[in-house]
């Protein structure tokens, strides 16, 4: 019987201690759990930030592309700027007349009135030139192109409706025509006028010349 305690007294302690490292066990296979899921965590952060980074680029990709593509626009725009005073000096140039024709020059000289071009004007009326003006004034080359640079009128159409021309040798021609403008008058009211007119030309170092004219208005 002592035996027997004993021995029973050392498997119920066997038991005991076999009860505890099994009790133990599942706090130790839990830890490992709790610390994957927290490194996963601390993984997880970087690669968020990552994906959002990436998304910031490429929000900003269309912004980048939007802005060159505006680039050349601006570009072109500071090129035309840039030129615009070149452009304004070629149109204040007087017009090369070399090679034309009485009644191409005539008909320039029409068209200039209307969009006031003095320098081609300028460039047709030679030095010596004399003539009676159509407010019945008698001009040279100053007075009249003084006259010319007066105008204020804004012009609606400006040309000649008829022309005939005689030449008189080689190197004079008279041109007898009629013109037409119609616009509206630096104090607001419309006209329509017409005009009849006497020009004559001398072809001087190969190119002609107004030398004198008369212009009559005969209508508005």
């Amino acid at each position: 019987m002592k035996i027997i305690v004993p021995f029973l007294a050392t498997i119920f302690l066997a038991a005991m201690s076999f009860a505890q490292e099994e009790s133990a066990s599942p706090a130790e296979s839990t830890a490992p759990a709790t610390e994957e899921k927290a490194s996963a965590t601390v993984e997880e952060t970087p690669a968020a930030k990552a994906a959002t980074s990436s998304a910031a680029e490429k929000k900003a990709e269309p912004a980048t592309s939007a802005k060159a593509a505006t680039s050349p626009a601006a570009a072109t725009k500071q090129a035309t700027t840039a030129a615009s005073p070149a452009a304004k000096a070629a149109a204040a140039a007087p017009m090369n007349t070399k090679n034309m024709s009485v009644k191409d020059m005539e008909n320039a000289w029409e068209a200039a009135v209307g969009s006031h071009s003095f320098a081609t004007v300028e460039g047709f009326v030679a030095a010596d030139f004399v003539g009676v003006s159509s407010k019945g004034k008698f001009v040279n080359r100053s007075q009249m192109l003084a006259e010319f640079k007066g105008d204020k009128d804004t012009y609606k159409t400006a040309k000649n409706e008829k022309l005939n021309v005689q030449m008189f040798g080689p190197n004079v021609a008279v041109v007898t025509g009629r013109a037409r403008e119609v616009g509206t008058g630096k104090d607001g009211k419309a006209f329509d006028r017409a005009f009849l007119f006497t020009d004559t030309w001398m072809m001087r170092g190969g190119k002609w010349q107004c030398v004198a004219s008369q212009v009559n208005k005969i209508k508005g």
